[in-house]
């Protein structure tokens, strides 16, 4: 049986370039990529990493690739990660690992930023399947938890709380995570916005504009994707 996010990390390889700086998310996919890169010594050599992700970034060490922390860098030259759904303008969803502030600061520093997986992430536009996550100040949750239910008033807002020890899931940045429901997805442009304006909110974990292309394997090849693009090759 075709892996097929093997196959969406074969390439994505090509886009990564000697001597540049490339960000990293998390997933399967982008651990098929760095071994990849690992494969190839010259490569290997000459590109610095960075990443979102405290997994990726200690796999990239334990590989001896080189590493810089997002702190350290202005500007980057590509980006990739995956995503849990994203529509034909590449916008995506990003609900899963928690970690959606650093990876929206990697995709905003990079003049690439890449999407790649399987064929089963794409959906010609974004449903409510997945809920959109919050990163939340701790001294501002009841009153974000409050204009939620005020300005979503049919939405589901679930604080996420730890499955190994008591009490709740506490972000890289020392925040709170909330998920958000919808029974139906609001209007991309106006949620990216509403969401951002409430004081309090860090980040959400929708990507609305910001993905230059997605990289995705299924059963008829690669597919690579600009918005409202869809090109074999």
């Amino acid at each position: 049986m075709i892996d097929y996010k093997i196959e969406a990390a074969k390439a994505a390889l090509p886009f990564i370039k000697t001597g540049q700086i490339v960000g990293l998310g998390a997933g399967t996919t982008v651990s098929h990529l760095v071994d990849m890169v690992k494969q190839d010594e010259d490569l290997a050599a000459s590109v610095t990493f960075t990443s979102s992700s405290f997994k990726t970034t200690v796999y990239l060490q334990q590989n001896g690739l080189k590493v810089q922390s997002p702190s350290l860098l202005k500007k980057i030259d590509v980006y990739f990660d995956g995503c849990d759904q994203f529509d034909e303008e590449l916008n995506a969803l990003k609900s899963g690992g928690g970690i959606h502030t650093t990876e929206k600061i990697l995709a905003a520093m990079a003049t690439d930023f890449i999407l790649i997986g399987d064929e089963g992430k794409f959906s010609e536009k974004l449903d409510a399947t997945y809920p959109l996550v919050l990163e939340i100040l701790p001294q501002a949750l009841q009153m974000v938890l409050g204009r939620l239910s005020f300005e979503f008033p049919g939405s589901s807002i679930k604080l996420r709380m730890s499955t190994q020890k008591d009490g709740a899931v506490i972000s890289d940045n020392g925040n709170l995570l909330a998920d958000v429901h919808f029974a139906e997805l609001p209007e991309l442009q106006k949620l990216n916005v509403q969401i951002k304006m409430i004081p309090g909110v860090v980040e959400h974990s929708l990507f609305y504009g910001m993905a230059t292309k997605a990289i995705i394997a299924g059963k008829n090849g690669i597919k690579v994707i600009t918005p409202n693009v869809a090109q074999r090759v």
